[in-house]
């Protein structure tokens, strides 16, 4: 199994800036891909950005704001969020891809709350 456990969360002015970071543990071995995913009340969880052997991929609303980068060797995922708006305040989540013989499924952390006031 992996476990996720987020940090970095807080609350922050518009044009602000914070860093998320993300440590996994346990079975890091299987792990295929981690990222980040936010859902605000009411929605559906959405992607903001994940990372696979370097290679990333954004959700268009956060494109030249957020950067995902990552440590393998210490198995931590950091999500840079620059320039915050206030729609950018929701739940954000920590996942990984986790490889197994019939399949991905997912990990998720237990979410931590950024808060962007105007």
């Amino acid at each position: 199994q992996v476990q996720l456990v987020e940090s970095g969360g807080g609350l922050v002015q518009a044009g602000g800036s914070l860093r998320l970071s993300c440590a996994a543990s346990g079975s890091t071995f299987s792990i295929n891909a981690m990222g980040w995913y936010r859902q605000a009340p009411g929605k559906q969880r959405e992607l903001v950005a994940t990372i696979s052997s370097g290679i990333t991929n954004y959700a268009d609303s956060v494109k030249g704001r957020f950067t995902i980068s990552g440590d393998n060797a210490k198995n931590i995922v950091h999500l840079q969020m620059n320039s915050l708006k206030p729609e950018d305040t929701t739940v954000y989540y920590c996942n990984a891809k986790i490889g197994l013989p019939g399949g991905l499924v997912d990990a998720w952390g237990q979410g931590t709350l950024v808060t962007v006031s105007s």
